[in-house]
């Protein structure tokens, strides 16, 4: 298993970021790791979609999901069966938004190694034939000064950022909903709101400069995807 994490994650995402690093003009560390989480982004694009898109479809069922609670609530395994049929029916499934967080660790925790091991020497021994190993390998930029080293601006850049992806992510409040009436995913969910920042700031300011940018970087891209198909997205 971490032969093929090597092989399959570690090793590309850090012979991609040598390239990049190579190409930018000024070999800046910054701009690399900006435009290598943009290819990340890319990469990730169909299932980002299908994720959220499936969440607007949940979003949109969730009705008939309460009036099935409603109906079978003693008897939790007819609710279980029902619940699957709806999802089947609709052409729903609500394991998809799960399948891109599981997709992403495995980079996180490649990209983490990469920018925890900038020394030369190691650097060269896992580049493929093709990439020229630096003369100097300098994490200096001029975003956020030595990306190795924690960077509290940066954390709290990427903290905002993901709350107002958060904030995005949230869905619309039901409008037949009573005062007082309380949704328990979407409490949930308001309190994610305010805990995911929280803890990227928390992580971000502990560790790599390098990883918080690549968090900015990317939360801001999800809201921008977020914005993008909340404005094309149709139920039908």
């Amino acid at each position: 298993m971490s032969y093929l994490y090597q092989v399959l994650f570690y090793e590309p995402t850090l012979n991609l970021l040598v390239w990049l690093y190579n190409v930018v003009p000024g070999h800046d560390f910054g701009v690399a790791i900006i435009i290598l989480t943009i290819l990340v982004r890319i990469l990730l694009w169909p299932l980002t979609w299908k994720t959220i898109v499936s969440q607007k479809k949940i979003t949109a069922l969730q009705p008939k999901i309460d009036k099935l609670k409603q109906t079978h609530k003693n008897n939790k395994e007819e609710l279980g069966r029902a619940m699957m049929k709806l999802y089947s029916e609709e052409k729903v499934n609500p394991f998809t938004s799960c399948l891109p967080i599981l997709i992403q660790l495995p980079f996180m925790f490649a990209l983490f190694q990469v920018f925890n091991n900038t020394n030369l020497s190691k650097v060269a021994t896992s580049l493929y034939a093709f990439i020229e190993a630096p003369q100097v390998f300098n994490t200096l930029s001029m975003i956020g000064g030595d990306l190795v080293k924690p960077n509290i601006y940066l954390a709290l850049l990427a903290g905002a950022l993901q709350f107002w992806q958060s904030k995005l992510s949230l869905p619309t409040p039901k409008k037949d909903q009573k005062p007082g009436e309380v949704d328990m995913q979407a409490m949930m969910q308001k309190q994610m709101v305010y805990m995911a920042p929280v803890l990227t700031i928390v992580f971000g300011a502990a560790l790599p400069g390098a990883l918080a940018l690549h968090w900015a970087v990317s939360a801001l891209l999800m809201c921008v995807q977020q914005l993008y198909i909340q404005r094309n997205f149709k139920s039908n």
